[in-house]
């Protein structure tokens, strides 16, 4: 039996004809940036994420980046960001010119250790950038208690974990601004690239949508050196079409999720927790293994697609050698990176498929 890493043609299959209808009418409308597709997705979204404002653009990046943007932060500051995330995250603050700070996660969530934040505080920090990795909750309370102290921004990436819960509050709804992704493979994936940012502030939206235009609040006025990022019609009809099945695709994630974490008892495994004020959607289901290559080659030869998230911390890229980093900085993160695997998680996935991965998991050794 050959088990993909991640299969869209299931979720396809079921949504053919409302994706189909969704070309259509765009095609049929010939308008494709910034029309009513748009404009109707950015409403529905959010709605769904409880926030008064989203705007649409290219990518998770340029949520996160015109986020920060928006809110004024640029060179000389600081931004504390977790050591264990994709580059992404620390590569929006990079582009606005600040200097992102790295604090080390639970190991245990793999997410942002938030009492490990305050002691990387200075007079130049502007904000922090909570990462609710594969698809779990950050611990909020206590960032937001954070913020409020030394008066600092919070923006959420919230790129893998559409719908999930904290303290049975949805995620983007805690900081002053979130940024989704909309890459194919997230919980709620268009049919290329794109993005938005959701906000409670009128002046931030404001700000984000202009920027994203080229600094432009109407046509040849730019009030911002800006940047090109828009959410184009065509990817906003297919998320419109995909989003109001989200929530039940999130469901069978975690019924994947719930068959995984009762069946998967090899020694050598850690599992995935969940703290008690988190309700995960599971864009990725992390195992830890000491021989997690050998582990890998094992379900590989068995075509089990499996993953690394993220096999190179992000202290250690090349592109961050500037920072003056070295193994051994940042120890937690590279213990994830070392031992983290991902298995196969998607929407579709068959109860053959389920069980052959455990089965192969639990003879491993």
């Amino acid at each position: 039996m050959k088990v993909p890493f991640v299969s869209f043609k299931p979720l396809e299959k079921e949504l053919d004809k409302e994706l189909r209808a969704a070309f259509e009418r765009v095609y049929s409308a010939s308008w494709y940036i910034e029309g009513k597709e748009d404009e109707e997705f950015e409403k529905v979204f959010s709605e769904f994420c409880g926030r008064k404002y989203c705007v649409g653009v290219g990518n998770g990046l340029d949520a996160l980046m015109l986020a920060l943007k928006a809110l004024n932060i640029g060179s000389g500051d600081e931004v504390i960001v977790p050591s264990n995330t994709y580059i992404a995250t620390a590569l929006a603050v990079t582009y606005v010119g600040a200097k992102p700070v790295f604090v080390e996660p639970d190991i245990r969530t793999f997410n942002i250790n938030p009492y490990l934040i305050e002691e990387k505080i200075t007079d130049r920090t502007k904000a922090i950038m909570p990462v609710h990795l594969y698809g779990q909750a950050c611990d909020m309370d206590p960032i937001m208690a954070l913020a409020k102290k030394y008066n600092l921004y919070v923006i959420e990436d919230c790129a893998q974990a559409h719908g999930a819960n904290y303290k049975n509050k949805q995620i983007g709804t805690f900081g002053d601004a979130a940024g989704f992704s909309f890459y194919p493979g997230k919980n709620l994936g268009a049919l290329g690239d794109a993005g938005a940012m959701v906000t409670d502030s009128g002046d931030i939206a404001d700000k984000v949508r202009a920027m994203g235009n080229y600094g432009s609040d109407y046509k040849y006025h730019h009030i911002y050196k800006g940047n090109n990022s828009r959410l184009d019609e065509i990817q906003a009809a297919f998320l419109s079409a995909k989003l109001p099945h989200l929530r039940r695709m999130n469901e069978e994630r975690k019924r994947i999720a719930a068959r995984y974490l009762e069946g998967i008892t090899n020694p050598e495994v850690i599992l995935p927790f969940v703290p008690d004020y988190a309700d995960p959607v599971w864009h990725i289901f992390g195992i830890r293994c000491k021989r997690r290559d050998e582990l890998e080659k094992h379900l590989n030869e068995n075509d089990i697609t499996t993953n690394k998230h993220y096999p190179i911390p992000m202290h250690l890229q090349e592109c961050y050698k500037d920072l003056g980093y070295k193994k051994g900085d940042f120890p937690i993160a590279e213990e994830i990176s070392e031992t983290e695997l991902s298995l196969p998680m998607y929407y579709g996935m068959t109860e053959e498929e389920i069980d052959y991965v455990v089965e192969k998991i639990n003879c491993f050794g």
